[in-house]
């Protein structure tokens, strides 16, 4: 009887885990709109917002601990992961277009995409500037892509999960 319930009880589970990953997304099938031709990116990173927690508490208030509330958010920078392509300046025109105090301020949108190509989530990044690009590592004994990195600022994150 112990060996039929725990037989049961690994079909359940295991239908219950088939059933979660036919549903779950892939993360390797996704485009970034970022203003300039369409590039193909091979990862995305820095897709995150964090929260100031802001302690209050009221002077005549019985309890002695405060309360605890969101303050402001902060938004990590998105660090944009490309190979290579001979003749292509849009990332280095961007990066000089940065001046004492100013830069061109680009919309992005970074959208996850189903099988077939829809966009499912998707991120919407508000006037992001760029403000570090890294070259690619040069070996002489290797034999890999050249990749370059460019990390972006931001002022805001907006995710819709269509």
């Amino acid at each position: 009887m112990k060996n039929l319930l725990l037989r049961v009880l690994y079909f359940v589970h295991k239908s219950i885990i088939s059933i979660m990953n036919r549903n779950a997304l892939l993360n390797c099938h996704f485009q970034v709109e970022w203003g300039g031709t369409n590039l193909g990116f091979m990862e995305v990173s820095g897709l995150e917002i964090n929260y100031d927690v802001v302690e209050y508490r009221e002077g005549s208030s019985p309890e002695y601990s405060s309360q605890k509330m969101p303050g402001r958010p902060h938004y990590s920078n998105i660090v944009l992961k490309r190979g290579i392509t001979a003749g292509d300046n849009e990332f280095y025109k961007w990066i000089n277009t940065i001046k004492l105090n100013t830069a061109e301020r680009r919309d992005i949108t970074i959208s996850l995409l189903d099988e077939e190509h829809k966009p499912v989530i998707v991120w919407k990044v508000k006037n992001a500037f760029p403000v570090k690009l890294t070259g690619p590592l040069l070996n002489a004994s290797a034999s890999e892509i050249a990749l370059e990195t460019i990390e972006l600022a931001h002022e805001g994150l907006t995710i819709i999960n269509e």
